[in-house]
């Protein structure tokens, strides 16, 4: 080949020659402290549950639930968000299980604040549908559809039984229209002025749930399409961002990750607040079966989906890797 004078001119792949060059100019940075590790604990069991779609994952008995927040710590991890999993003999169509300072996910909170007080910053998803035996996030009307108004009354409550058990943030999760509003507002009525507000802002009506459902053994009848977004949309995601500041919100949240990246980087150049992601259970499920396969290199697929999300615009990103990858993160 004849080259010409000093072509070509730029040459970018003078900064990609060595590892450390690499990383001298890395513009994306991953760090144990951007990661939030969603966590289950299950009523009535006396040993972790596997789960079988979600390979490495399990239904935690409270004391593995506290030696899993123990671990997220010493991996540098930021934060543990709590899911309850009540036995079905406590779910009713209200979710009462889930207002109950008795039920399964106060009782998680407040193990994991004993255990580790405020090392970890600790979440709670506040929803109905983990205890609903309908399985959906809200109160039902007579011919089926979910209430948004008295749902939000339950929400309230919900908001203050788990600050009392102990959570730092509570992450309304439902989709209900109003609710950052209603749970700012019963958590400054009853003394709870500094427990903050994760924002489900942008939850969208995912195919990528269904491993979540076995999870957190979901009755759900239906689907869930009448209040979270259609997978369609981008424009609606910034009117729900304008709406959750306007209530309240802390920080704002966008679920599933992967498959709305370009939801999360429109949110993360709209706002001053710190924005949230979660690579979800099919996500996960996803990368882990490709990699059993053999199909994919499983460690090097993690770390670049989890890039991808920082990458994005994501602040703080949930993920079920988040004390495995934090871990790496810290051998680096």
């Amino acid at each position: 080949m004849t080259v010409y004078g000093n072509f070509p001119g730029s040459r970018p792949r003078r900064l990609r020659t060595t590892p450390a060059m690499r990383r001298m100019v890395a513009e994306t940075r991953l760090d144990p402290a951007n990661l939030i590790l969603p966590a289950f604990v299950r009523e009535g069991i006396d040993a972790p549950v596997a789960i079988s779609a979600m390979p490495g994952v399990q239904q935690h008995t409270l004391d593995t639930l506290r030696k899993a927040a123990v671990e997220a710590v010493s991996a540098g991890v930021s934060g543990i968000m709590l899911f309850g999993v009540p036995t079905d003999e406590k779910k009713d169509a209200r979710g009462t299980a889930g207002t109950d300072p008795g039920g399964i996910l106060q009782v998680g909170l407040r193990a994991v604040r004993e255990e580790v007080g405020d090392d970890l910053v600790v979440m709670s998803d506040l929803c109905l549908d983990e205890y609903t035996d309908h399985g959906h996030c809200g109160v039902l009307t007579a011919d089926g559809r979910v209430d948004n108004d008295a749902t939000l009354e339950r929400y309230a409550e919900m908001a203050q039984v788990q600050a009392d058990a102990g959570a730092h943030v509570v992450g309304p999760s439902g989709m209900m229209d109003g609710q950052v509003g209603v749970v700012r507002d019963a958590l400054d009525r009853t003394g709870h002025e500094d427990v903050s507000i994760l924002a489900y802002t942008a939850k969208y009506s995912s195919a990528f749930y269904g491993p979540f459902r076995e999870a957190v053994g979901s009755s759900l009848k239906g689907d869930r399409k009448t209040y979270q977004q259609d997978p369609a949309n981008a424009r609606e995601s910034l009117r729900e961002l304008a709406l959750d500041l306007e209530e309240g919100a802390d920080m704002v949240m966008v679920k599933p990750a992967g498959p709305y990246l370009d939801i999360l980087a429109k949110v993360a150049d709209s706002v001053d607040v710190p924005v949230a992601a979660y690579q979800i259970s099919g996500e996960y499920a996803m990368i882990e079966a490709a990699a059993e396969k053999g199909w994919i290199d499983r460690d090097a697929a993690i770390m670049e989906s989890l890039t991808g999300i920082r990458r994005a615009g994501a602040q703080m990103i949930l993920t079920y890797w988040a004390t495995e990858a934090a871990q790496r993160l810290g051998r680096a």
